[in-house]
């Protein structure tokens, strides 16, 4: 809106040449309160204007949409998790869990099936920004299928995928085709949940049923905090693009990623 300024009324104005004895005529009555009516007015709207208030600040905005993806993510999780969670814990904490081989296993084939169809979508590009996120190094389906590989040279039976690895696969094909902002917002959570919380998950159940063995699952090549650094960097240039509400909604999205990605490492102790 272009600004208002308070300016005199123009002396071009009726009200102000005549003589003062025709104010007292009624037809003149009316033109008096005009030129008052809209001095009152545009006071109005230059306080209104000078009292506006500024922009929301989002938290985390000013750093780029991936600091705003990672503040919604980190209260989602529990106190315990990390310091800005607000979540009450749920079950026992990760130090108490008593893990077992096909439990892990079931992790790890439903694990695959999303990082499969995660891969499969960015490579497909149904949405051109998807493509920005190949072959960033992130990728997990080869490490899983090496490490599925092992545990079936160890004697193991290797399972089919279950209800809650399928049932997230189904809807990040779903959603990819119709939301990329909710799509981009699982596909953050997921690669850089497991970089995080999930490399810890991954050494506390190895060392309670693997020996200490590092899985291929847990292993980079490269340095894996520039690897990150440039995918945030590809995530912050594809936002620039996205409205504020578009914004929002990927991070509204961030709640069901979690419910998704957790069902799926309760079939550890399954």
């Amino acid at each position: 809106m272009a600004s208002i300024t308070l300016t005199p009324i123009s002396h071009s104005q009726p009200f102000f040449k005549k003589p003062q004895l025709e104010v007292l005529k009624k037809p003149q009555f009316h033109l008096l309160s005009l030129p008052t009516s809209r001095l009152k007015s545009r006071m109005v709207v230059v306080a209104a204007t000078t009292a506006e208030t500024p922009k929301k600040r989002y938290p985390g905005e000013a750093k780029g949409f991936v600091e705003e993806m990672r503040f919604v993510a980190m209260k989602l999780h529990t106190k315990d998790q990390a310091k800005e969670g607000e979540k009450e814990p749920q079950g026992q904490p990760i130090a108490r869990w008593d893990p077992n081989v096909e439990g892990y296993l079931k992790f790890l084939v439903d694990s695959k099936l999303v990082y499969d169809t995660l891969e499969r979508i960015v490579d497909k590009a149904a949405y051109p920004e998807y493509a920005e996120f190949r072959n960033t190094g992130l990728e997990r389906s080869g490490s899983l299928e090496k490490d599925l590989e092992w545990f079936k040279q160890q004697g193991h039976v290797i399972p089919e995928p279950s209800s809650p690895g399928t049932n997230y696969a189904q809807y990040l094909e779903e959603l990819s085709e119709n939301d990329p902002q909710a799509f981009i917002c699982h596909f953050y959570n997921t690669y850089f949940a497991h970089t995080a919380g999930g490399r810890m998950i991954g050494r506390k159940v190895a060392q309670k049923i693997l020996n200490s063995k590092e899985l291929e699952f847990y292993k980079w090549e490269g340095d894996l905090s520039q690897l990150l650094q440039n995918v945030r960097d590809k995530l912050n240039r594809v936002a620039e693009s996205w409205s504020r509400e578009q914004k929002d909604h990927c991070l509204e999205e961030t709640e069901k990623s979690f419910k998704f990605s957790g069902e799926i490492l309760r079939l550890i102790l399954s």
